[in-house]
Formats: C-alpha cells, sequence, structure tokens
C-alpha cells in the first residue's frame, strides 16, 4: 500500500503514529475515502477534524467526501459522512452504494441485504450480484418528504412543487422542494449543459428559504422515462453524480407530471436507475460502485 504523508509537518520526537487504512471509491464519479473504523471508533473525531485536509486534491488523497464505516447499536453498519469543505450532510445516495460495496468486497459482509443507519435514518442496500460478482448496488432509500418545512424549506404553501424562489433581483427559479434525508431544491431547464449550474447553484444553496441549506439539482427533460441532470452539492459544489439528487430529481417530475414514476436519470458521471414506487412510496436507486485504489496514511 501507498503511505500518503503531507498532512502535518513530521518531527523527530513525534512517537504516537497512527497508520489508517482506506480504500477510494466512487459512485459515477462521485468520489470518497472509506476507512473501516468498526475496531477502532475511537479515532472517529481525529478523522472528521482531517476530513478537508484528506479531501484536498492537491495536497491530499481527494475526494468529495470522507465516509467512516462504524459500528450500529440498531442496524448492521453506521455511515457517516463528511463532505470535503467538513461539513456533515444527513445522506449520500453515491457514497450509500460504495459504503455497501465496501463492506461486501472487503468480506465485512457476506449478506446480499444489510441496514445501514444514517442521520436520515435506516437504508437498506442490496447488493446486485452477476456471476458471482457484485455488478451493482439496489438502494431502499426510503420514502420522500414533501412538506416544506419539514424538507426544510421557508414557503407559502405546505408543500413546494414548482414554487418561485426569488434568487436575486434579476432571478426567479421555480423550484420543487423533496427531502431524501437531505434537502433538495429541483428546478427544470430547457438545456442542462448550457445552464450556469456553478453560478446559480452557489446563490441558490445558501438562499435564506433553506434553513439548513441545499443542494440544487438542474433537470432538463429527455422523454418521459430519461432525465438529465447536474447538480450543485450542499458542501462539495459541483460533483458528477449525486444519488439523493437523482432520487429527488425524478420525485419532482412527477410532481410536475413531467415523467412516469421510473426513469434514467443521467448524470455527467453516468445513469442511475431511479424508481418511486406507487405501492409503498418509497424510492428505489439502482447504480455502479468502483474501487478506485487503496493505500494508507498517517496521523499522528
Amino acid at each position: 500500500m501507498a503511505i500518503l504523508k503531507g498532512f502535518f509537518e513530521k518531527k523527530a520526537n513525534i512517537i504516537n503514529v497512527m497508520q489508517i487504512d482506506f480504500m477510494k471509491m466512487h459512485g459515477l464519479g462521485n468520489d470518497f475515502i472509506i476507512v473501516n473504523c468498526l475496531e477502532n471508533s475511537e479515532n472517529v473525531q481525529e478523522l472528521i477534524d482531517i476530513a478537508e485536509e484528506l479531501c484536498d486534491r492537491r495536497f491530499g488523497i481527494g475526494g468529495d467526501g470522507l465516509i467512516l464505516v462504524l459500528p450500529s447499536k440498531k442496524d448492521d453498519f453506521m455511515m457517516r459522512i463528511i463532505n470535503s469543505d467538513g461539513s456533515e450532510p444527513e445522506m449520500c445516495g453515491n457514497g450509500i452504494r460504495c459504503f455497501a460495496k465496501f463492506l461486501y468486497e472487503t468480506k465485512i459482509t457476506d449478506k446480499l441485504t444489510f441496514t445501514v443507519e444514517t442521520l436520515a435514518g435506516t437504508i437498506v442496500p442490496e447488493i446486485i450480484l452477476e456471476e458471482g460478482v457484485a455488478v451493482s448496488v439496489k438502494v431502499d432509500m426510503g420514502e420522500p418528504e414533501l412538506v416544506a418545512k419539514r424538507v426544510p424549506m421557508a414557503a407559502n404553501e405546505e408543500q413546494a412543487i414548482n414554487y418561485p424562489l426569488k434568487v436575486n433581483d434579476t432571478l426567479t427559479l421555480n423550484v420543487t422542494a423533496v427531502s431524501m434525508g437531505n434537502p433538495h431544491a429541483v428546478t427544470f431547464v430547457d438545456d442542462v449543459w448550457d445552464y450556469p449550474v456553478e453560478e446559480v447553484g452557489a446563490i441558490v444553496e445558501i438562499n435564506k428559504a433553506f434553513p439548513k441549506k441545499t443542494n440544487v439539482e438542474f433537470a432538463e427533460i429527455v422523454d418521459r422515462e430519461n432525465i438529465k441532470m447536474r447538480v450543485w452539492e450542499r458542501g462539495a459544489g459541483i460533483t458528477l453524480a449525486c444519488g439523493t439528487g437523482a432520487c429527488a430529481t425524478l420525485v419532482a417530475a412527477v410532481l410536475n407530471g413531467l415523467t412516469e414514476r421510473a426513469a434514467t436519470v443521467e448524470l455527467p458521471g453516468g445513469p442511475l436507475k431511479i424508481e418511486w414506487s406507487a405501492e409503498n412510496n418509497r424510492i428505489y436507486m439502482t447504480g455502479p460502485a468502483e474501487m478506485v485504489f487503496e493505500g494508507a496514511f498517517e496521523i499522528f
């Protein structure tokens, strides 16, 4: 394994050095540093404190977030994720797929379906095998929250569907607010590739209507079973994919009468299959997760 150093200045008299193994993984280009803390949970706060440095793409390992594998008192495992800016979101759809495949590929579990405790509640991923190989992960993402004050979003209506949001003095966006355990504001545009996602997303994320800030999805409807989407992620900025954002986008599209309840959401990093079940109101997300490399770093 490669030893990645440089987060702290080394000194000759330091004797308490700890080596931390990690695996770098990505879900459609949304990339994460994953650390197994099942037997070393006492190091969690130290890892959280250096998450920004670890995620730095020039001076660290590089990633959109740091994922910690932890024991749970109520589920099979617990996942905590720290964004590249040091903030902690409630959930991450691409992250949970990476988390699940990490557990299975490293033989921490041999279960194909298991429960994961997150700040958004219990999430249930399922490893999809083809000829004995884990090719994708299907995740029961739970039920979407549509009541605006629970997203949370300050709005004059109980549900914010195609709701006019004043972004600044010259721009008002029609947004649909959805929580997938974390807040999302979805807006539909004519051409997602030409839209100024970075400029507008950064402003909407911190809009006063969203007391916990928000993820911002910009979606283009291709047809009733296909959507193109780009995302500005709360705490991370532009990323190549967002699993919870893809789920929120499908929900918003259905609520606005634009698609069926199952569709492929095409993100810059690749496609996700999303279904909003009419039977149980739950969202199912299916997509890949891949290992990039593994290594170790030192904290002291």
